[in-house]
């Protein structure tokens, strides 16, 4: 018979060692792992007392690797945005908790539409396809379109859109381009509702986490010395894509919330609003295209 053990003093074991290791959130991502092996959600870990050995062993496996600094997201396969949880991997950005924000404020805005028409959004730099999927499935009457550039990426996007459409959602449009381009999506032009981007915005020069810079792809991190480049180009496509009372929302990064309003200012959109996320840093502008 094999011998089973006591799952909790292993987890609290590895979030010391995570902790020592310099992972940011040591019990959580500990809980995550062995919810992981167990195949359960982390919020029943406790109607698991006891776990196998070749459990255990998993489990230890997966903690040295994550001691190691590989994501998370990488070792479970999985990454969660608003009520889907979307695959991830080596070569595509990880959807971070804070673009949750950005997440609900977009359905919020989407609710003022109403439902006489069926709305159009675009998700620029989709990466793994995580705000133009999310949105999708939240509203399933949207006609959402989804850009990225990079082939790696766009596998990802791929994988996730056609998972998400198996399960029932409404099929996204995936589109193999450049955000900068000025002629991106030209299809589009004066018809979106929604513009939402989560594009490359890290200060070139920025220090950051060994998850990040060993793992996150370079082209989805940095957005050029001031962390703007790929925003400032993006921008005139935003407002070109917008209809008459459409609005859009950038995330970027915590040092350039005036910066990315500023541009949209200039840009003529109105109704520039500045948003924290839960930590208080500045995340996402929002704002609005009168006429």
């Amino acid at each position: 018979m094999t011998e089973r053990v006591r799952l909790r003093p292993l987890i609290t074991a590895a979030a010391v060692r995570l902790a020592d290791s310099g992972v940011a959130s040591p019990l959580p991502d500990a809980e995550q792992l062995a919810a992981h092996v167990l195949g359960v959600d982390r919020m029943r870990l406790a109607l698991h007392p006891m776990i196998e050995a070749d459990e255990a062993a998993r489990f230890a496996e997966l903690v040295d690797r994550r001691a190691a600094r590989i994501p998370l997201q990488h070792l479970t396969g999985t990454a969660a945005m608003g009520e889907i949880d979307l695959a991830v991997g080596p070569g595509v950005f990880v959807p971070r908790p804070e673009t949750e924000l950005l997440f609900a404020w977009a359905l919020a805005r989407l609710e003022t539409l109403g439902h006489a028409h069926r709305p159009l959004v675009v998700d620029l730099c989709t990466g793994s396809g995580a705000l133009a999927l999310a949105i999708a499935h939240a509203r399933p009457d949207a006609d959402v379109h989804a850009v990225e550039l990079d082939r790696d990426a766009l596998r990802w996007a791929r994988r996730n859109a056609e998972a998400r459409a198996a399960d029932g959602d409404t099929p996204i449009t995936l589109h193999h381009d450049d955000v900068t381009d000025p002629f991106v999506v030209s299809e589009l032009t004066a018809r979106a509702d929604l513009v939402v981007a989560n594009p490359p915005y890290i200060p070139d020069a920025a220090a950051l986490d060994p998850e990040v810079t060993d793992h996150d792809p370079h082209r989805a991190l940095f957005g050029g010395p001031d962390g703007l480049d790929v925003i400032r180009a993006m921008i005139p496509n935003i407002t070109r894509l917008l209809r008459p009372g459409g609005a859009t929302a950038i995330e970027h990064d915590d040092t350039n919330g005036g910066g990315v309003a500023a541009l949209l200012t200039a840009a003529g959109l109105t109704e520039v609003i500045e948003h924290p996320d839960l930590a208080g840093k500045p995340r996402f502008v929002t704002a609005h295209r009168d006429r």
